[in-house]
């Protein structure tokens, strides 16, 4: 059986929900067998996405993806330094 992958908006909207039945006295396990995760998964979930607006998790995930495409830009940038100056020293 394949896994799951929720949106960031739909954790953000099973989060909201369970903060309303936690009060009324529903346990955590019974919220996580109605979602159909792990109650793992659910305490990672609210360690990222806790507290968070949907705009939020949408500017995060962009943040993300732009911090991945600098971290490939340096590194190719990074080795193409060091073959110039491998190569300028004659060691090839």
């Amino acid at each position: 059986m394949g896994r799951k992958r929720f949106t960031a908006e739909q954790i953000i909207g099973h989060l909201r929900e369970a903060d309303v039945k936690i009060p009324q006295g529903v346990n955590v396990l019974q919220i996580c067998r109605e979602m159909g995760i792990a109650e793992q998964t659910y305490y990672r979930w609210r360690r990222e996405y806790g507290g968070m607006k949907v705009d939020q998790a949408r500017r995060l995930r962009g943040l993300e993806k732009e911090n991945t495409r600098l971290k490939k830009a340096v590194a190719d940038l990074t080795l193409d330094k060091l073959i110039l100056k491998e190569a300028l020293e004659g060691n090839y």
